[in-house]
Formats: C-alpha cells, structure tokens, sequence
C-alpha cells in the first residue's frame, strides 16, 4: 500500500508543484481546497485552477468549507485584537487551528496518514527548521502550531528555492500560466486596508486625543484603530519639529501616546500563550524574531509556567503587543509566545 498524504491546494504555483513532487516520490496524493472566508468570487476562481491541477495530476481535489471555523478562530482574533489596541498576527493563528489543526482533522477523517503543504519551511518530525530560501522562510508563521502534530507534516519547498520553483513550473504545460500569477503575501481576507475590515463591524473614526507619555496632551488623532505600534503618521503634535511616532495605544481612552524614536526602543518583553516544541528549564538562551521581517537577535527567555520574560541582549524598536515572538537555535525553531 503506497503513502498517503493530503495536501493542501490553493491553485497557485508553490501547492501545485508540492503536489507533483510528493506524487513522484510514491505518495497517493489528495488534494483539499480550503474555503476560508466569503470572497465567492475568489474561491470561484482558484478552485477551478485547484480542480485542474488535480485533474491533471489524476488526483482527487476536495472543497471543504471552513468558513465558519476560519471566523470563529482567526477572523474574529483578527477584529477584536485591534479592538484592544493590539496587533494580531492572523497568518500564525490561521496556521495553528485551521492548516495544522481542522485540515490535520480532515486528513484524519479520510484515514490520510500525512499532511502537506506548499511552506517553505522544513520538518523532521519534532521540530519546524527555517526554509533554505532565506527570502521566502515561513518558519515564523507556524510558532504556534501543536507540538502534536507535527509527525504528521511534510513540506517539499522547504529545501528549495522559489525561482526554482518557478523554473520548474514553467517546464510544466499545465503550470505555465500559474507561474506568472501574482504571489499572494498579505493577508488572505484583506484586500486593501486592515481598516476596511474593521469598519464592517465597529465606528473606528473617532477622533481622540494624542498625548506624550507623561500625559500631556499635544494633538488629535482620527481613532485608535489607524495606529499600530511605530506608526508616524496620520495625527497631529503641536509644535513638533522632530518626528513623533506611536509608542503605545490606550483603547479605553481612545488616545494614543505618541515620542521620538528613540523611545520605540525596548530591552524586554513579557510572554503569554508560550508553545514550545523542546523541553526546557524555567530559563533558556535564543535569538528571537519579534515580527516576521526582521533579524533575529540575541536573548535569554525566562518561563513561569505559561507565561514568561524576554532579556533582548540588543534593543528592538516598535516592539508591537500582541504580535508572535518566535524563538530558534540556528535554524531550528523551539517555540513561540504573544508578546505582552
């Protein structure tokens, strides 16, 4: 009996060519599509792309509906998250309950043994690894995945490069037009603006007070929920010659608290929600990514069960709460925490 393994298909170039290469090592491959939010016109679209591919292949492509779940565990985080004044990190969360979660349930219910993706990230079973294309790792976005689950992963990208990728697709009759389409890189239910999505559901254009750290008030602001951390424009200081950035958001108040960039800067941050993937001590040392494009730096964690403290050994600036810390050793990632 051959390997079995079902793998998630959106269409585009990177699914696709995952697809192929698990076929040519011996898998019997499924493909399943997953309908996450109610763009009708986007799943229209890239569902007949994934059908095609599986008719090529000679493959089964399911359409699973988890709108209603995707609502529920990312889409709503996403709303109320900004609600209080925080940054969310959709993808992370996505990853956790919806592509390694409700898709590894999938697998499950059709008695499919692995699950696969077109990450680029690699695994051994134990631990995620960053991808060998530095410009396109997304090893950051899975920091919240279950330990638990990961046995059951694969990922075929995770030792290639992405113009490889498209080189290889484009020898492919079939995938010669996916390798020219547009990377999808922002968030999947975002067109535009984050703001757009928050307007559905909240008056987010309620002018407020901006104000230093002491308290004084030296502006206005058009609504809390235009700013995120690090943000320099869009609100008024008076008298300023220097520019002011947003250093902190008080959504009760409707303020935000603006200074010079010098005081973005940050030593440490407090964690909850800590996943790890190795067994530590109650202190440990890594480097440790805060946001997704950035250098990992330095750091000595501390943990008090299921919360913790971060020692950065270099400062960090527009340090954003709410937003994944995600900590390595080399290329290996041990765990992840929200930062607090």
């Amino acid at each position: 009996m051959s390997k079995s393994v079902l793998v998630g298909m959106s269409g585009g170039v990177d699914s696709t060519v995952t697809a192929i290469l698990l076929q040519k090592e011996g898998y019997a491959v499924t493909g399943v599509y997953m309908k996450l939010h109610d763009n009708e016109e986007y799943h229209k679209n890239n569902y007949t792309k994934a059908k095609r591919v599986g008719a090529y292949l000679g493959i089964d492509v399911h359409f699973h509906d988890l709108s209603s779940e995707f609502k529920n565990e990312v889409y709503d985080y996403f709303v109320d998250t900004y609600k209080e004044g925080l940054t969310p990190n959709p993808c992370i969360m996505c990853n956790r309950t919806i592509k390694f979660g409700k898709m590894v349930e999938f697998a499950d219910s059709l008695e499919i043994e692995k699950v696969a993706t077109g990450h680029y990230i690699n695994c051994d079973g134990e631990f995620f690894y960053m991808g060998e294309d530095e410009s396109k790792d997304q090893s950051y976005f899975v920091g919240q995945v279950r330990k638990e689950v990961l046995s059951r992963l694969i990922f075929p990208l995770g030792t290639w490069i992405k113009d490889d990728v498209k080189a290889y697709a484009k020898n492919i009759p079939l995938l010669k037009d996916l390798g020219e389409q547009k990377e999808s890189s922002e968030i999947c239910f975002v067109e535009n603006e984050y703001t757009e999505i928050l307007e559905k559901h909240m008056d987010i254009d309620q002018e407020g007070e901006t104000v230093y750290v002491d308290g004084t008030v030296v502006g206005k602001h058009k609504g809390y929920m235009h700013y995120t951390i690090g943000k320099r424009r869009g609100f008024t200081v008076d008298g300023a010659h220097d520019p002011h950035f947003v250093l902190s958001i008080n959504p009760k108040e409707n303020k935000i608290v603006v200074g010079k960039r010098e005081e973005l800067e940050a030593s440490g941050f407090n964690l909850k929600q800590i996943n790890l993937f190795d067994d530590f001590s109650s202190e440990f040392k890594a480097t440790v990514k805060v946001r997704y494009r950035t250098t990992a730096i330095p750091c000595k964690v501390r943990l008090n069960e299921d919360v913790g403290s971060v020692e950065l050994y270099l400062p960090v600036f527009g340090l954003a709460y709410g937003q994944v810390a995600v900590f390595y050793h080399d290329n290996k990632l041990i765990g992840s925490g929200i930062i607090c």
